[in-house]
């Protein structure tokens, strides 16, 4: 297959897919409704473009990648960022080694013209200007303009696309009439532990059982914790802490404390206690904190300008004059003549 093609007069250079070979396990109904959205049900049904929707290293880009090996189509990644620009997603101008220009196809053109798979990868990092390039493609129009070739691209009939967002807050709020193209809305959740164990397993088949268990049950509890650790997180703890295990044959480390020294390294100190993490990041979203004032927004609790800090002198005042008061009774007692 050519990796030049040319549109309105425009050589294209094109990208070359992705050939990562993933499998993906359990969750099957998610996979399921991912292939749904890509069917066409008759001639004049068009495709949609959902959004994946999950955590950081929840399996969202090989979920996508697994549906388009299943459907049997080339895959291509775009990896979106927060300076991407339109001319970025669709087509770059390149100064060629004989000083004229050359065009190079994005890998989502290059999906567009060979019917392959696009995954635009966190899609919400992007901003709006370039989303806008790409309103038309979402469409029934089904076609990109790219203003710096010159050229308008039209999507081939098999063209598919999805997009992968993270849930956290270092992302752009993708405007409404986007949205209203990425439907419908995929949601992936955290693996049970037979199929977290399975993706370990699939990933490091040469770990040893006891220690890909101490990591599925700490990815587990953390999972029933609301924590943030996702399968990506085991995976790496597991792999440090073989490395760290077989690094020196002659004074090997423990599988037990090599993998807890990897937990720490990976994740940080504060992973060693899920419970306590647990409690910390309740207390910071507001579950154990007393609620603030607009003075707390101005003043600090002891800050006597503090419009509340006076209450609590005031009490202090009462408490000192029932204390006088104690004692001036004491005294009245004293200077009483005793009776005997």
């Amino acid at each position: 297959m050519s990796d030049v093609v040319e549109i309105d007069g425009v050589s294209l250079h094109l990208s070359s897919p992705d050939h990562t070979q993933e499998q993906w396990i359990g969750q099957r109904e998610v996979l399921m409704q991912l292939l749904a959205c890509w069917l066409v049900v008759d001639d004049r049904d068009l495709p949609l473009s959902p959004r994946l929707i999950g955590a950081p290293g929840i399996g969202k880009t090989t979920l996508a990648i697994a549906a388009g090996r299943q459907r049997g189509q080339e895959v291509y990644i775009y990896q979106c960022t927060a300076d991407t620009r339109p001319e970025d997603l669709l087509v770059t101008p390149v100064l060629a080694e004989d000083g004229r220009i050359r065009y190079h196809a994005s890998a989502l053109v290059t999906a567009m013209i060979r019917g392959g798979v696009c995954i635009l990868d966190e899609g919400n990092r992007m901003n709006e200007k370039s989303w806008a390039s790409l309103a038309p493609l979402l469409d029934h129009r089904r076609y990109a303009e790219s203003i710096v070739a010159g050229i308008t691209i039209q999507a081939h009939r098999d063209f598919r696309c999805a997009v992968t967002m993270n849930e956290d807050e270092s992302t752009f709020e993708i405007p409404d009439y986007i949205l209203s193209r990425l439907q419908p809305t995929l949601t992936l959740g955290h693996p049970a532990r037979e199929d977290e164990l399975a993706i370990l397993r699939y990933h490091l088949p040469f770990a040893a059982e006891d220690i890909l268990n101490l990591t599925v049950e700490f990815l587990q509890q953390s999972h029933g914790l609301k924590l943030d650790f996702s399968t990506r997180d085991g995976i790496n703890v597991l792999r440090y802490a073989m490395k760290r295990a077989a690094q020196d044959p002659e004074h090997p480390l423990a599988r037990d404390e090599a993998w807890r020294q990897s937990l720490e390294a990976c994740l940080g100190s504060e992973a060693l206690d899920l419970d306590r993490l647990a409690a910390k990041n309740r207390q910071t979203l507001g579950g154990d904190v007393m609620p603030m004032g607009l003075g707390d927004f101005f003043f600090s609790p002891n800050d006597p300008l503090h419009p509340d800090r006076h209450d609590d002198d005031d009490e202090d005042d009462d408490l000192d004059d029932d204390d006088d008061d104690m004692y001036d009774d004491d005294d009245d007692e004293d200077d009483r003549p005793s009776r005997r």
